[in-house]
């Protein structure tokens, strides 16, 4: 199992924050100074800067290609349908932004009202420039998207991380350390080789004490549009991510079913969710966003004032 960072020499190494691998850590200051030293001021600078985001939440993959990025962008649709919610949604996978493509925004941070994005690919002159950074110049731009960007008043922001366990997400949690983070949602796909991948990420959260909300099997079977026969496109030959949750007493938010509409409604920057209200993966959706909701507890005020009352 590899460590988290990688190559990180540990707290008590005589190389803690002088190693290579401690170059653009938010924390470098703090392990090389010792004991005692102030941390990256950013770190207090993005709570302060965040008082105001009530409940944040990451999104998660060990592998590339399982859907990440779909779900994202479809929880923020999902939950900005209550006009009264508030949601942003945090493209921080730099060198493969593709939310903006599949929000249907071309260098406009807001989709709706209650919906805003922001994401390196509204930085970019095409959409076909290649992001070539190390990873201190990742670390800065995560760093300026969460303290300088002026988010305002929000319920809901979704951080969208790029796929494994690199740079990008150990500078999430760290930045967002002080400003609580409610968890996070891993995806992953049936198959084995997807969910080899998944326990790494799940090692990840422990090891960073982020706490995870579940996990959502992405492409769980496919629903023939007229026969309405099930298949398995991606077998789950060791259990699925239900075998895995299980094993590790991991909450399973739930089964996403393949459906090709999908793709072609991120491909068009729609919703899938008003495209296809009734079909099964939309349900499976919104059984998920709701389990989200209950976990995040967005309602319990509301319904201790009603019991008060």
């Amino acid at each position: 199992m590899e460590e988290v960072p990688q190559g990180c020499p540990g707290t008590g190494s005589a190389q803690a924050g002088r190693g290579a691998s401690c170059q653009g850590c938010p924390n470098q200051r703090l392990c090389a100074s010792g004991a005692g030293a102030a941390p990256d001021p950013a770190i207090e600078e993005i709570k302060e800067k965040l008082k105001t985001v009530k409940h944040k939440i990451l999104v998660l993959s060990g592998k590339g290609g399982v859907g990440k990025s779909t779900f994202s962008a479809h929880l923020a649709h999902g939950l900005a349908e209550d006009e009264n919610t508030q949601v942003a949604l945090l493209d921080i996978d730099i060198c493969g932004p593709s939310i903006p493509k599949m929000m249907g925004l071309e260098g406009e941070q807001f989709l709706e009202d209650n919906l805003g994005v922001m994401s390196v690919g509204f930085l970019l002159s095409s959409p076909d420039d290649a992001v070539i950074w190390r990873g201190p110049k990742k670390n800065g731009m995560i760093k300026q998207f969460l303290r300088d960007v002026d988010w305002g008043e929000v319920d809901y922001l979704i951080v969208d991380t790029p796929p494994g366990t690199s740079d990008e997400h150990l500078s999430a949690v760290q930045y967002l350390s002080a400003a609580h983070v409610d968890g996070a949602v891993i995806i992953t796909t049936p198959q084995e080789v997807s969910l080899q991948d998944v326990r790494k990420e799940i090692s990840f959260c422990h090891k960073v004490k982020l706490p995870i909300i579940g996990v959502v099997e992405n492409m769980s079977v496919f629903v023939c549009p007229k026969c309405k026969k099930e298949s398995q496109i991606f077998p789950p030959t060791t259990g699925g991510a239900e075998v895995l949750c299980q094993d590790l007493k991991i909450p399973l938010l739930g089964k996403v079913p393949l459906d090709p509409h999908i793709g072609k409604s991120c491909d068009k920057g729609q919703s899938f969710l008003i495209d296809a209200p009734d079909s099964p993966a939309a349900l499976a959706y919104r059984g998920i966003i709701q389990k989200i909701q209950e976990f995040c507890g967005l309602h319990q005020p509301k319904e201790e004032h009603l019991i008060s009352s």
